[in-house]
């Protein structure tokens, strides 16, 4: 698939011994303990190459870690290397002169969209339970839909980023990536939260992510797109998406007999 192009695979065994270590003397353990998880190539990971998808940087290894990746350390995942993405992350595709391309895990004929193509298609193969990307138009959002994952494009300033190039920028963000919601809420949670070194960082603390994710949807709603502007669709997403519109009127439904019910049981609330 070549989806993690970049293995470090003693550095991950030497952490995950450590993590063993760590649980066995009953030490606190953070929120990701023990999980492997393979960063964009993108973000810069300490002691471990950082390519960008361009031959330019090929051999290039920093010596800090982006400030999403530390946070996923200090959390206590394991890195097992980085994820394939197109040179500088420009594209909906994911290829580079570097490693080549990453293709689609349910057709090798097929793009696995980008530009974090290879942490989506991580994801699908089970090679990773989580995953970072970005996403300036898309890159967090179209390779999940194509590889039947979760890409969820956070606000600017939600996961803050160093103060390098246009620090003020809110076009790219970083988010999480996941098979299902709660493991993108549980690493959201992780690399959400303000920092000093980010201007434009949401003050609003992580732990927003971490609670409970039901929730009442009576009076929500929904607006649904159906030509985005004259932009066309594939017939077949079309009729996928076009589809899930009763799963949202049935979740009104359930609600308001739900609350009629309770009404009904403790008429004094």
């Amino acid at each position: 698939m070549n989806a993690i192009v970049t293995l470090v695979a003693e550095q991950a065994i030497e952490n995950a011994n450590k993590a063993d270590d760590a649980h066995a003397r009953g030490a606190a353990l953070g929120p990701l303990h023990g999980l492997p998880i393979a960063h964009k190539d993108l973000f810069q990971t300490a002691g471990i190459r950082t390519t960008f998808g361009s031959r330019i940087f090929k051999d290039n290894i920093p010596e800090h870690d982006a400030i999403l990746v530390e946070r996923i350390r200090n959390a206590g995942a394991i890195s097992v290397g980085k994820t394939n993405t197109p040179e500088f992350g420009a594209g909906s595709q994911t290829f580079n002169a570097v490693f080549g391309a990453t293709r689609n895990p349910y057709d090798l004929t097929k793009t696995c969209g980008g530009s974090s193509g290879g942490a989506a298609v991580s994801l699908a193969c089970g090679m990773l339970p989580i995953a970072d990307g970005s996403d300036s138009g898309g890159s967090l959002r179209n390779p999940a839909a194509f590889c039947n994952v979760i890409g969820f494009r956070t606000a600017p300033g939600r996961v803050p980023h160093a103060a390098e190039g246009d620090a003020w920028s809110t076009l790219s963000v970083s988010g999480p990536m996941a098979r299902n919601v709660p493991d993108v809420a549980l690493l959201l949670s992780v690399m959400a939260g303000p920092d000093l070194r980010c201007p434009i960082s949401i003050t609003e603390p992580a732990s927003h992510f971490s609670g409970n994710l039901e929730r009442n949807f009576k009076g929500m709603r929904v607006a649904w797109f159906k030509d985005m502007g004259g932009i066309p669709f594939d017939p077949q997403v079309l009729s996928a998406v076009n589809a899930q519109r009763q799963t949202f009127e049935n979740l009104r439904r359930i609600t308001n007999i739900s609350s009629r019910l309770a009404r009904r049981c403790h008429p004094l609330t």
